[in-house]
C-alpha cells in the first residue's frame, strides 16, 4: 500500500482540500476519534471543516509509519493555535492513527488514538491547572 498520497494530503490540509476526501476514503467510512464517531464521507468532512473553525494554522505532520496486509498505523504530530485561549500560542498534540483499506485501497476505517488529558485538558487554564494540582496530590 502507497500512503504517500494520503499522507501528503493530510500534510496539505485546508478548508479546501476536504472537498478531496472522496479520493481517499471509501463512501460509507468509518472514523472515530477521542469526541467524535461518525460513518460516511459527509460526516467525515465535517469534522474536518469544523476543525478549521475551532483552532487557527492547523497542520498535520506524520512522523511515522507502519504498515501491512491488513491497514496501517500513522503516527502524526497535530500542530495548531488556539483561537480562545493560549494567547494564540503554538501547540501540538501527538496521536496515531489507525487504518484499514477496501479492496480498491481507500480508507474504510480511521481510528484516532490521542490522550486527551495529556494533550489538550491540561492545556486548558482553568481545568489544566486544576488537573495538575490533582495530579501532584495523588502523587504524593
Amino acid at each position: 500500500m502507497n500512503l504517500d498520497p494520503l499522507i501528503r494530503f493530510y500534510h496539505e490540509l485546508s478548508p479546501e482540500s476536504v472537498a478531496r476526501f472522496p479520493e481517499f476514503y471509501s463512501a460509507n467510512a468509518y472514523f472515530k476519534d477521542p469526541f467524535n464517531e461518525v460513518r460516511g464521507i459527509g460526516a467525515i468532512q465535517g469534522i474536518f471543516s469544523h476543525m478549521f473553525q475551532q483552532v487557527a494554522e492547523p497542520r498535520f505532520v506524520v512522523v511515522e509509519r507502519m504498515v501491512d496486509a491488513s491497514g496501517a498505523m500513522l503516527v502524526w504530530e497535530f500542530f495548531y493555535r488556539v483561537r480562545l485561549w493560549g494567547k494564540g500560542q503554538a501547540q501540538v498534540m501527538r496521536g496515531v492513527s489507525h487504518l484499514k483499506f477496501d479492496a480498491d485501497g481507500k480508507v474504510c476505517y480511521h481510528r484516532d488514538y490521542w490522550d486527551t488529558a495529556e494533550e489538550l485538558y491540561m492545556k486548558l487554564p482553568a481545568l489544566g491547572m486544576l488537573m495538575r494540582g490533582l495530579r501532584r496530590v495523588l502523587a504524593a
